[in-house]
């Protein structure tokens, strides 16, 4: 399986298990994910990281690697989340290039209910020094 790797810090050690891709940062924030079949309508974060309660949103990207729309989200609890599988809002092909991104739960006007659109504060993305706490995984 291909390996993807994206570091939320350049100062933060990573380390690469099998096939999985992992980015974190300090502050005990990360993302875990692998390649992975997305025929069923769903993407699955295999580990989540949140210092509060938020979102694990999933955005098309590209080579150039900047989030793009979202076609899917998941809550997610503060501290660890497991397998958190998030349903695809839109096609997306074998091949197609999405962003696992962790998200929080800031800015909004309802507790509990998503709200981010792209370049919204609401529900908006959440960085470590300037990054973007996020890996990138290709669709199967």
């Amino acid at each position: 399986m291909k390996k993807t790797l994206l570091a939320a810090t350049t100062s933060f050690a990573i380390g690469l298990c099998g096939s999985y891709a992992w980015a974190a940062s300090h502050a005990g924030m990360g993302v875990m994910g692998e390649d992975q079949d997305v025929a069923g309508g769903t993407v699955t974060a295999s580990s989540v990281i949140a210092p509060a309660n938020g979102w694990l949103v999933v955005h098309r990207t590209g080579d150039d690697m900047k989030p793009g729309p979202v076609v899917g989200h998941a809550p997610l609890k503060a501290g660890e989340n497991m397998d958190v599988a998030a349903i695809l809002t839109e096609p997306v092909a074998s091949g197609d290039k999405l962003m696992l991104m962790l998200h929080g739960e800031e800015g909004g006007t309802r507790t509990g209910v998503f709200e981010y659109t792209l370049g919204a504060t609401e529900d908006g993305p959440v960085r470590m020094d300037g990054n973007l706490i996020m890996v990138v995984i290709t669709a199967k």
